[in-house]
This record gives structure tokens, C-alpha cells and sequence, in this order.
């Protein structure tokens, strides 16, 4: 079953679906600023675009490119800015 996630008053969407090897997302950001919450571990792999991201711990903000990947624990809040639609892949485990 795919499942429909929308957040930020529709500004970031996705897709949801579950393979053999977990639960992921696929989904778009609008240009913004966002903070999210996460219950699991998370891979975050930038499809298209770029995000600019503030991970759990750190004071510097690091930017990720299409093909690039950052991971955040469970229970952990991050910071996420695009300057342009970017398209994503999130996978929980």
C-alpha cells in the first residue's frame, strides 16, 4: 500500500511504501526552512537539488548535493533549509 504524507502546510510531500528491505519515502521539498522530528533511524539521500542541513549536535550547517546522503538517529530533531525544489529519499530503519 502506498501511503500519502503531506507536511508544512503542503510545502513538503511524499510518497510512502515498504520493500523487502523496510519503509521508505520519496518526496519533495518546496524552497524553505523546515525542522523534523524522526521516531526511527533515517537515511536522507538527495535525489535532485541540494539541501543545506543542520544535524542533531552540530552547530554548522552542511550542504548536501544530488547523490549525496546524511543519516539521523532515532528521536532527533534536524534543520533543513532548500533554496529550490529537491526531490528526496528517506529510508527508515
Amino acid at each position: 500500500m502506498i501511503s500519502t504524507n503531506e507536511y508544512f502546510e503542503g510545502n513538503v510531500k511524499s510518497l510512502g511504501y515498504t520493500t523487502a528491505t523496510g519503509k521508505s519515502t520519496v518526496g519533495v521539498m518546496e524552497a524553505g526552512e523546515y525542522e523534523f522530528g524522526t521516531t526511527t533511524h533515517e537515511t536522507m539521500i538527495v535525489i535532485e537539488g541540494e539541501m543545506t542541513v543542520k544535524l542533531p549536535g552540530t552547530s554548522n550547517w552542511k550542504v548536501f548535493k544530488s547523490g549525496e546522503a546524511y543519516e539521523i538517529n532515532a528521536n532527533k530533531k534536524f534543520q533543513v533549509k532548500v533554496a529550490q525544489q529537491t526531490a528526496y529519499l528517506c529510508q527508515y530503519k
